[in-house]
């Protein structure tokens, strides 16, 4: 998320991940970390300069003069840096190069920046292997998951002076991503405050992630972090980080975004064994991946159309998870579902037709065939495919992950995962459903989840494994209740009122449980403020537009 250059193009800026970062922000970061009129000020991904020139200027205003240094990755835009120290009058280097592949040398008072943000499937060879071997020379070994920023965060803190500052803008992939375990773990070690400044209003249009400002300062490590939210970028002036999360080594930080009654409630529950993450109830997996959905998935009428027969397909759970919100998707509503024209069909015949062999060739002679997926297996028409699972998961919400029962045995593609009970609920799955639509996991998931463009919830499965749901005692407990509910809550469901479907539930899992049944106004408080959040974000996006 690196300054935005002036000669440059939107797409270059993308692939290595620049974005603008607005002025309110770089002169917040630069008065937070620029306190002496003799510190000495480091901007490991300079850009153009925008936060380059909040730092010239706040040291400029405390009467000082001494030398910035600047890194950046792009040419133009490192000349542009340099005619920016120049118009101001202000002495430093802009050096060019990837700042990670710098030996990190401690002494400076102030590092303040905003690092490119680039996702691990385009941060590959040399650039990755430099951030890991950078990371790894703080003491941190990180995943290859991981993305851009995280490697920045570490190595910047090894140009820190003992008691020296860190001022970044960072992805909120901060707070809960797996692969920012050790990031998350390092700070904590290596400084003796540390703060996150939370931004309601989405200040980066162009990115389909939330910002935050992380802000790091001292030795000798803390357990906590504070934090402060503010409404838009304009209010962090007077910003007052009155939130203080204890964290333990290991944990994410997302709820400090929850009130102590809440987690104090979700601790009782998890530690008296009434909830436990949904790797309790079974084993989650990847749907099949076709290499190409276009050609490989079918509605009924062109399979018809082609003369395909019944062995040339097989019946899937359509792309998408839309008709997976009603509890269970049996074959009446997978029928429905192709009558109006709905992919339900996969072409994968274990021994062609003549019209499957026609579809084969044409399949050829566009070059299906040669689709990453396809041209690595044999025969490329056949795709590999997991067993039938006991329920759907729907992992992008605009709501939150719901679980459908799978009566008829479809196969499914990768827009949902699939859950394969255990012994221990092996045969409800239609209970186990409905026991998963209550308020307990609805909040577990706002923290577990990550919020993704418009305000999509998505969990991976090893997200999605952690998920807060009834314990497998607790929903044989209640079955009969469960099943009984079933009907009313389709019926509920049908018409969107998910909240009020969630509280029926809740009331049969919790509601002789005194405690929890107190809590609950908490619980359900909380997941709606990180929900709203996540949706006022995503309205900030759609509003703003494109820089």
């Amino acid at each position: 998320m690196t300054t935005e250059p002036i000669r440059d193009t939107a797409a270059a800026r993308k692939a290595r991940g620049a974005f603008f970062t607005p002025p309110e922000v770089s002169e917040f970061l630069c008065r937070w970390a620029i306190r002496q009129p003799t510190d000495r000020v480091l901007e490991p991904s300079c850009g153009d300069g925008a936060i380059l020139e909040a730092a010239v200027h706040r040291l400029q205003t405390l009467g000082g003069a001494t030398p910035v240094v600047a890194h950046e990755l792009h040419s133009e835009s490192a000349e542009d840096a340099r005619e920016l120290l120049n118009a101001r009058g202000h002495p430093g280097q802009v050096n060019v190069g990837d700042f990670l592949a710098t030996t990190a040398t401690p002494g400076f008072d102030a590092v303040v920046g905003n690092p490119p943000y680039v996702r691990y499937q385009g941060f590959t060879g040399q650039a990755r292997a430099a951030g890991l071997a950078a990371a790894l020379a703080q003491g941190v070994r990180l995943s290859r998951l991981a993305s851009s920023w995280a490697p920045f965060v570490v190595h910047t803190a090894g140009y820190l002076s003992p008691g020296g500052r860190l001022a970044l803008v960072l992805p909120a992939e901060l707070l809960s991503a797996n692969y920012g375990q050790e990031v998350r773990d390092f700070l904590l070690q290596r400084f003796g405050r540390v703060s996150v400044a939370l931004i309601d209003r989405q200040v980066f249009p162009g990115v389909q992630t939330e910002a935050l400002l992380l802000l790091a300062e001292g030795s000798g490590g803390t357990n906590q972090v504070r934090f402060a939210i503010v409404d838009e970028a304009e209010d962090l002036h007077g910003v007052v980080f009155d939130t203080i999360l204890e964290v333990l080594p290991g944990h994410r930080w997302t709820t400090a975004l929850v009130s102590d009654e809440a987690t104090q409630a979700l601790h009782r529950l998890t530690s008296a064994g009434t909830f436990a993450p949904l790797a309790a109830w079974g084993r989650l997996s990847l749907g099949a991946v076709t290499g190409n959905n276009k050609y490989f998935l079918l509605s009924p009428s062109t399979a018809r159309e082609l003369g395909l027969t019944a062995e040339d397909t097989i019946r899937v759970s359509p792309p998408g998870s839309s008709h997976l919100r009603s509890l269970a998707f049996g074959l009446s509503e997978h029928a429905d579902l192709g009558r109006k024209g709905a992919k339900t069909l996969m072409f994968r015949p274990d021994v062609p037709s003549s019209a499957g062999r026609a579809y084969i060739a044409a399949g050829e002679a566009a070059g299906v065939d040669q689709a990453y997926k396809c041209r690595v297996r044999s025969p490329w028409w056949r795709t590999p495919l997991p067993a039938p699972p006991d329920l759907f998961f729907t992992y992008m919400n605009q709501g939150t992950p719901q679980l459908a029962a799978n009566p008829g045995q479809l196969r499914y593609v990768n827009s949902v995962h699939g859950l394969y009970l255990g012994q221990e609920l092996k045969g409800l799955s239609d209970v186990a459903a409905v026991a998963a639509l209550n308020s307990v996991t609805a909040l577990s998931a706002e923290t577990a989840g990550r919020a993704y463009g418009g305000g999509v919830l998505k969990m991976e499965p090893r997200e999605a494994a952690a998920l807060l749901v009834p314990a497998p005692a607790l929903v044989r407990q209640h079955s009969d209740q469960l099943r009984d509910a079933l009907p009313t809550l389709r019926g509920i469901l049908s018409q969107g009122r998910l909240t009020e479907a969630q509280q029926i539930v809740d009331h049969i899992l919790l509601g002789v449980a005194r405690g929890e049944r107190a809590a609950l106004p908490a619980i359900r408080e909380a997941r709606d403020i990180l929900s709203r959040r996540r949706h006022t974000r995503a309205t900030s996006r759609s509003t703003k537009g494109n820089l």
